[in-house]
C-alpha cells in the first residue's frame, strides 16, 4: 500500500482528520484540487464543542491568538437573547476567526504530525476491493493505493458522486450574497438605514470590519445563482437597492461570494472502504453558524475509529458507529437550520412565530436547550445501554462529552487528551486499564471534580462507561478498544 488513508480535500475537516489519524501513526495523504487555500477572509465562528475539541488537542491557544471571543448567545435565528447562565463548559463563548487561519493552523498541525499534503492534485476516480482502494488522481496516469479513502471534498464532492451515494433533500430556493466592501455613505446614515431594514430582514447586515471595510450580507428571496461564480459588484449594488433602497455607495470589494439554502444529507456515510465527512455528507444554510463545526466534529468522531481499524485493534463494527452516531446529529442540525430559516422570513406568519419564540426564550430552560443544540454540547450518543448497570454514578454522563474539569494538583482534564488516546479517570484508585494500557491512559485522582466514581473516556472526549467495578470496566474497554494485549 502507498498509504493507509487518502483524504480528498484539505479544508478544516480534511486537515483535522489527517491530524487525528497521524496521532496514531496512520500513513496519510491529503489531496486538494486547489493549489493554494482560499485567500478571501471569511470569518467563521467556532462554537463551544469545537473550541473544546481544539483544547483537547492543544490547539486552542494558537486559535485564540487570531480570533475574537463573543458571548455564547443570540445564535438561534439571530434572536437577541443572552447566553443562559451556568452552561456546562469551561469555554462559554463563540470564537470568531478567519476561516483561512483555521485551515492554515489545522494543516500545519497535520503536517507537523507527519501527514503529507499535495495541493493542485485531486481525486479523479477510484476502484475499491476487499483489501483497499485504488485512487486515480488528476495527474495523468497517476494511481495510488490506500486501505481507505475519505471524501472531505465539500458539497460537490467528487468522492460522493463516484461512490453513487444519494444526496436527498431540498434544493436551494433562495440565496444570500456576502462580501467585504468599502462604503461611501457616512457611518451614522449607514447605521440608521441598516437598523430600519433589519426590522423585517433579519438576515441583512452591513457592519464595519477591521481595516476600513464593511462586511455585508444580503438575502435574495426567490433567486439562486451559480454559487461557483461570485457575484459582481454591480449585482451587489442592485440587490442592496432592492432590499435596502440604497447601495450605500459600495466600492472597492475585497471579496464577494454567494451561497444558497439547499439542505441535503447523504444516504450513507460509508460504502466499504470509502467514507464521507463534512459538507460531502451534509449541507444546510449557514444559519446559526454550524456547518464548519459539524464537519470538524465528524473528523474527531471518525479519526480514532479509523485509526483503530488501520492499527488492527478495532472491535467489531467500531467503524460503523461513525455513521450511527454522526448521521443523526446531522439530521438534527438540518432540522434546526430549517426552523431558523423559517423564523428569519419577512412574511407575517413566520414573524408572528418569531415573536412568540422570542418570548419563550426568556424561559431559561428554553434558551438553554436551543443554545446547547447550536453549540453541540447537548449531544448524547446512544450507546444502547439505557442508564447504566444499576442507575448509579451519574448515568446521565453516558454518551455525553465531559467538560474540561479540574483535576488535582492544578491540572485540567483536556491537557491529558492531547495524544488522542482513551482515558480512565479513576477517583477510587482501585481500577486499572490493564491490557488496554497501550491505548488507554489511566489517571487515579481522588480530587477530580467529577460527579462519579470513575469514567472511561473515548479519544473524542465522550463518556463510554461510568461505574466502579473492574469486570464491568473490562467489558467496556473491550467494546471500545478491542482485545487486551496479553
Amino acid at each position: 500500500m502507498d498509504f493507509d488513508v487518502i483524504i480528498a480535500g484539505c479544508g478544516p475537516v480534511g486537515a483535522m482528520l489527517a491530524a487525528e489519524l497521524r496521532l496514531h501513526g496512520v500513513r496519510v495523504l491529503v489531496l486538494d484540487a486547489e493549489t493554494e487555500p482560499a485567500s478571501f477572509v471569511r470569518v467563521v465562528g467556532l462554537h463551544i464543542r469545537s473550541i473544546e475539541l481544539m483544547a483537547m488537542r492543544g490547539l486552542l491557544d494558537r486559535l485564540l491568538e487570531h480570533g475574537r471571543r463573543r458571548p455564547a448567545g443570540g445564535f438561534f435565528a439571530a434572536i437577541d437573547k443572552p447566553a443562559p447562565t451556568g452552561l456546562d463548559t469551561a469555554h462559554a463563548y463563540l470564537l470568531g476567526i478567519p476561516q483561512p487561519v483555521v485551515v492554515r493552523l489545522l494543516e500545519e498541525h497535520a503536517t507537523r504530525l507527519g501527514a503529507e499534503v499535495r495541493r493542485g492534485c485531486a481525486v479523479a476516480g477510484f476502484v475499491q476491493d476487499d483489501d483497499g482502494v485504488t485512487v486515480e488522481t488528476s495527474n495523468p496516469g497517476e494511481r495510488l493505493r490506500a486501505r481507505y479513502l475519505i471524501g472531505c471534498d465539500g458539497a460537490r464532492s467528487t468522492v460522493r458522486k463516484l461512490l453513487g451515494v444519494g444526496f436527498p433533500g431540498e434544493p436551494a430556493r433562495n440565496e444570500t450574497l456576502m462580501g467585504e466592501v468599502e462604503v461611501g455613505m457616512p457611518g451614522e446614515e449607514v447605521a440608521a438605514r441598516v437598523a430600519e431594514v433589519r426590522e423585517t430582514h433579519k438576515v441583512f447586515s452591513l457592519r464595519p470590519f477591521p481595516g476600513g471595510a464593511h462586511r455585508v450580507v444580503i438575502p435574495v428571496a426567490g433567486h439562486v445563482g451559480d454559487s461557483a461564480q461570485p457575484p459582481t459588484l454591480e449585482e451587489f449594488r442592485q440587490r442592496l437597492i432592492a432590499v435596502a433602497g440604497t447601495d450605500f455607495g459600495v466600492h472597492s470589494p475585497r471579496w464577494l461570494s454567494r451561497f444558497g439554502d439547499a439542505t441535503r444529507l447523504a444516504e450513507r456515510y460509508r460504502v466499504g472502504r470509502v467514507l464521507l465527512a463534512g459538507d460531502a455528507a451534509h449541507i444546510h444554510p449557514p444559519t446559526g453558524g454550524q456547518g464548519l463545526n459539524l464537519g470538524v466534529q465528524d473528523a474527531f468522531n471518525l479519526g480514532w475509529k479509523l485509526a483503530a481499524e488501520v492499527g488492527g485493534w478495532a472491535p467489531e463494527a467500531l467503524l460503523d458507529t461513525y455513521q450511527a452516531e454522526r448521521r443523526p446529529v446531522a439530521e438534527e442540525v438540518l432540522d434546526n437550520t430549517r426552523a431558523q430559516t423559517e423564523l428569519l422570513s419577512p412574511e407575517p406568519g413566520p414573524r408572528a412565530v418569531r415573536r412568540l419564540l422570542t418570548e419563550l426564550m426568556d424561559i431559561d430552560e428554553v434558551n438553554r436547550r436551543l443554545i446547547e443544540k447550536i453549540t453541540a454540547i447537548g449531544i448524547r450518543y446512544d450507546f444502547g445501554e439505557g442508564h447504566g448497570p444499576d442507575g448509579s454514578d451519574s448515568p446521565d454522563l453516558l454518551g455525553r462529552r465531559l467538560r474540561d474539569i479540574e483535576l488535582g494538583q492544578g491540572r485540567h482534564l483536556y491537557d491529558l487528551l492531547h495524544g488522542g488516546r482513551g482515558l480512565l479517570l479513576d477517583r477510587t484508585g482501585r481500577l486499572t486499564a490493564g491490557g488496554w494500557s497501550d491505548r488507554v491512559d489511566h489517571l487515579a485522582d481522588p480530587d477530580a471534580a467529577l460527579d462519579a466514581s470513575c469514567v472511561l473516556l473515548r479519544p473524542d472526549g465522550h463518556v463510554a462507561w461510568v461505574g466502579d467495578d473492574q469486570r464491568d470496566l473490562d467489558a467496556h474497554l473491550a467494546r471500545w478498544f478491542g482485545a487486551p494485549t496479553s
